[in-house]
């Protein structure tokens, strides 16, 4: 089983005649250790396209120091890398399959081989506060770095060079700074690579990498550049710079960024970070709102059984995340009544269910993200954006293109609420619901070429599906309610408070009701200067 650490590091190039300068006297640092040296070898696995180097996320199997064993470093989020740690074991060519398993995802079904090997002669040196507890590392490597033939034929590249990493271990932030600032005045410099590893890998990933994908963007809302608008006048250019770049080079920008929200996604499901269903399920139905919205851009014959595929992955994972907002919301909800109308081990049974289904709903999505169709869906997402199956329409300017689409999706929310209006099923609203996730999904796409009424139809939307949510969340919250009632009046217990709870939800369903139809006439106005 791996064992998960937090790294908080600095990294600085430093020349070969570098000396470490004096570290005492620093915050916190009663004694600085001798240096222990260490001998390090490492060999680093990706796929032969080096997703995992792309993802940022690097694998590598370490013998010597003290940490030898399988690692797993995934990205960097507030200045830390998660890292997880795996026994070295018997494998040796290949990770196996335990180590594999976070980054799944990423690698899918591409065989992970030896990309490149490093030895560093290391000295580690020892900050340590007054009891005796190491504050933090300071680790001068010698590095000799070789990037292993990409085909057959080619020859490997050796890379030398050295480098000071300085590892908070029990000190914090104050001493990082301070450490960094006395490297600097030494003749240090911030390292240009995050990781050894890019730095041997730098000519691949840059070949590999090709031109920017980002999203053409809106000028800002007051106008021309250098120039501001009349006071009392509408800036000429404040629904922003329309953009001249092909329909199609925007929705592949935008697929691009989605199919990368999912592999985030997916990552987080698989280290057991939370919300990361959520999320995943999130990234679907904005790829499946993509597809759907840019039918004129992209070939549907190749599109439509993607998002078939995509609603099928929301689906399985639909369970796990309803029970799981469901029962926190109720424990919340639990929480906030008064004490003499809780009668029961109320508390104590959601606790229960929200545990068990916790559980049951992390092996559930696992085994969802670990399906033979997942990887091959993933695999095909991967082709979409590489290669996107474009109709004669992609070569059309993307403000044209954008317009259109916004408009045609517009009339879908609008005929959605007609419905609903003259409709007593509950079903309605969630159709309307459907239907503004839609154009909230499109209309994020359009922003950075429609630039600030679509902003501000993308923000109104927001709260839209807030309210729309919160309603069909009590879809869910009720039936557990009477669910988990019956259940205590089956085991002896009083129930009163059970049908409390499906009361409370009930009045819960109405207001929010109530309240999307007193938001609505404020979101006409909004929707309309967005697609005009």
């Amino acid at each position: 089983m791996a064992v998960e650490h937090l790294e908080i590091e600095r990294k600085y190039d430093v020349e070969e005649a570098f000396a470490l300068p004096e570290l005492s006297e620093l915050p916190g640092v009663a004694e600085v250790r001798g240096a222990v040296e260490h001998l390090l070898e490492a060999a680093y696995y990706d796929t032969a396209d080096l997703r995992l180097a792309r993802a940022r996320v690097t694998l590598r199997r370490r013998t010597g120091g003290t940490d030898a064993g399988w690692h797993v470093k995934l990205p960097a989020v507030a200045g830390a890398r998660r890292e997880l740690h795996s026994p070295v074991g018997r494998a040796a060519k290949t990770p196996p399959k335990a180590v594999l398993e976070p980054v799944l995802g990423i690698v899918r079904r591409a065989p992970a081989t030896q990309v490149a090997s490093l030895r560093t002669r290391r000295l580690v040196t020892e900050l340590v506060d007054a009891e005796g507890r190491v504050l933090a590392e300071v680790a001068d490597d010698h590095v000799t770095g070789t990037a292993l033939p990409a085909e057959p034929g080619d020859a490997a590249v050796v890379t030398t060079w050295r480098e000071v990493e300085v590892e908070l271990v029990g000190g914090d932030e104050e001493l990082l700074a301070a450490v960094a600032e006395r490297l600097l005045d030494a003749g240090a410099r911030p390292a240009t690579s995050a990781s050894k590893l890019g730095r041997v890998l730098a000519d691949r990933l840059t070949a590999l990498t090709g031109p920017s994908t980002a999203l053409p963007t809106a000028a800002p809302a007051g106008g021309k550049k250098g120039k501001k608008a009349k006071k009392g006048k509408k800036a000429k250019g404040e629904r922003g710079r329309t953009s001249t770049a092909p329909a199609g080079e925007v929705v592949r920008a935008a697929l691009d960024l989605q199919v990368q929200a999912l592999q985030d996604a997916d990552l987080m499901v698989r280290t057991g970070q939370p919300d990361g269903v959520h999320q995943v399920r999130v990234a679907c139905r904005r790829l499946r709102s993509t597809l759907a919205a840019f039918r004129p851009v992209l070939d549907r014959t190749q599109t439509d059984p993607l998002r078939q595929e995509l609603a099928q992955v929301g689906s399985a994972l639909s369970p796990a995340r309803d029970a799981e907002v469901a029962l926190a919301h109720l424990r919340a909800l639990v929480d906030e009544q008064p004490p003499e109308l809780v009668i029961g081990p109320v508390a104590a049974r959601l606790q229960q269910a929200a545990v068990k289904d916790e559980q049951a709903g992390d092996a559930g999505a696992r085994k969802v993200l670990s399906s033979p169709a997942y990887l091959q869906l993933r695999d095909d997402l991967a082709a979409l954006v590489a290669e996107p199956p474009l109709t004669e329409d992609a070569a059309r300017p993307a403000d044209e293109v954008l317009r259109e689409v916004l408009a045609r999706t517009a009339r879908r929310l609008r005929r959605s609420v007609e419905a609903a209006q003259d409709s007593d099923d509950p079903e309605a609203l969630h159709d309307v619901r459907k239907a503004a996730k839609r154009l909230r999904y499109t209309a994020d796409a359009a922003v950075p070429v429609l630039g600030r009424p679509v902003a501000e139809l993308v923000s109104a939307l927001k709260g839209v599906q807030t309210v729309l949510g919160d309603r069909q969340d009590t879809f869910v919250t009720r039936p557990l309610c009477r669910e988990m009632g019956l259940q205590a009046a089956a085991a002896g217990e009083n129930a009163w408070t059970w049908g409390r709870l499906h009361g409370l939800e009930e009045a819960r369903s109405d207001r929010a009701e109530q309240e999307f139809w007193l938001r609505w006439p404020e979101l006409r106005p909004v929707l309309k200067a967005a697609t005009a």
